[in-house]
C-alpha cells in the first residue's frame, strides 16, 4: 500500500468492522469458561488466534491517488491473507452489476487490455468500506464511469441490528458468568 500524501484511504466501515468484532467476541467468549478444565487453556489460545484472524480479515482498506485503485490489507496480515489487487485507472472500462442470492448487488471492476497481460479481468467493487459516497465519487471522478445508484451490499440497519444482538449476547454472557452457579455460596 502506498505512503503517497495525495492518497486517500478507506479502511472498512466501523459499523461493519465492530459488529463482525463483537459478532465473534458474543460466540466464542463463553467457549473456554464452559469447557472442561483440560480443555480451557487450549480454547483460549484458539479465541484469540480467531481473534487475530477476525482482526485481519476486517483490516482490508482500499486506497486511491492520482494513478491507481489498490485493495489490500497492512503489512503485519497482508503475508497471511490475499494479496490484495491494485489496477490503473486508465485500465478500468466498466462496472458490471450482479445480483446477490440475499437480493442485493455486488459490482465488478472490469479492465481492458489483451490476455497477456491480464486484460479482460474483473475484481470486486468494495462496498464496505468507510466514507462510501466519498469513494464513490472519487473512483468515477477517476474513471469517467457512472456510480449513481450504487449503493452498500447491505443497508445499515442489518449491521445495526446485528450489533444490537451481539451487545446483548455478550451483555447476557457477562451476567451468567457474573451471577451463574456459585456466585452465591
Amino acid at each position: 500500500m502506498s505512503d503517497n500524501a495525495s492518497c486517500h484511504r478507506y479502511p472498512m466501515a466501523p459499523l461493519i468492522r465492530g459488529t463482525l468484532l463483537g459478532l465473534y467476541l458474543a460466540l466464542v467468549l463463553p467457549l473456554p469458561v464452559l469447557a472442561p478444565l483440560p480443555l480451557r487453556f487450549p480454547l483460549l489460545l484458539a479465541v484469540i488466534a480467531g481473534l487475530l484472524l477476525v482482526l485481519a480479515i476486517t483490516s482490508e482498506r482500499v486506497e486511491l491517488d492520482d494513478q491507481e485503485l489498490r485493495v489490500g490489507h497492512p503489512p503485519w496480515c497482508s503475508w497471511l491473507l490475499r494479496r490484495g489487487w491494485q489496477l490503473p485507472w486508465s485500465r478500468i472500462t466498466a462496472l458490471t452489476p450482479v445480483s446477490t442470492s440475499q437480493g442485493g448487488r455486488v459490482y465488478y471492476v472490469r479492465s481492458g487490455g489483451t490476455e497477456d497481460d491480464g486484460g479482460g479481468a474483473a475484481w470486486l467493487l468494495p462496498q464496505r468500506v468507510a466514507r462510501f459516497d466519498d469513494f464513490l465519487a472519487r473512483f468515477s471522478m477517476s474513471t469517467g464511469l457512472d456510480t449513481d445508484g450504487i449503493g452498500r451490499i447491505s443497508p445499515p440497519w442489518t449491521y445495526q441490528l446485528l450489533a444490537l444482538l451481539s451487545a446483548l449476547l455478550l451483555i447476557g454472557e457477562g451476567l451468567a458468568l457474573v451471577l451463574g452457579p456459585g456466585s452465591g455460596s
